[in-house]
């Protein structure tokens, strides 16, 4: 069976470093949006094209898991929903969801965010202070029951399912 591994956390939390090592040990897909954003459009979100592109890349994911490929997706995922949305899509495709939780601490997320930016300043975008307290205000933290898969929410008021929300949240998945 196919499996789907949502890595989640900040920017900082090591979700890139071991996105690359899940991606050699699951055979899997890997597919990190801000390797996409520099290239393409060398900003980390110029104009909300971040979402369109996740909303791309998600849409390969679900495909490749039709395909029998595990995918890693290496979003960051900072809400709940989002979260949500990506396991009942997932789990739609008749694949296993892994959602991977890297909690760090803010000392050292700040660590590894100034180390990444003075030795690989082309393969990162640089990061404010307010831009590391927007990450820490806006992200909402997995509880117990999102970490065991047990969690099974239903769509937001407003939307019937899972896949409408996620093509308005990501404007690109359907």
């Amino acid at each position: 069976m196919t499996a789907l591994f949502l890595l989640v956390g900040l920017p900082g939390a090591g979700k890139t470093t071991l996105a690359r090592r899940l991606a050699v040990e699951r055979r899997a897909l890997r597919l990190t949006p801000d390797e996409w954003m520099l290239p393409l459009f060398g900003a980390s979100d110029p104009d909300g094209r971040r979402d369109v592109l996740e909303g791309r890349l998600l849409w390969l994911a679900l495909e490749a898991l039709r395909l029998g490929t595990n995918v890693v997706l290496d979003y960051g995922c900072w809400s709940r929903a989002e979260r949500s949305a990506i396991r009942c899509l997932t789990e739609a495709e008749g694949a296993r969801f892994h959602l991977v939780h890297l909690p760090v601490t803010e000392e050292t997320r700040r660590a590894r965010i100034a180390h990444r930016w003075a030795t690989t300043p082309s393969e990162t975008f640089p990061m404010t202070e307010a831009d590391i307290a927007f990450g820490r205000a806006h992200f909402e933290e997995p509880d117990a029951t999102e970490l065991d898969g047990s969690a099974a929410d239903a769509p937001p008021p407003g939307w019937p399912t899972w896949r409408e929300w996620a093509a308005w949240r990501w404007s690109s998945s359907g």
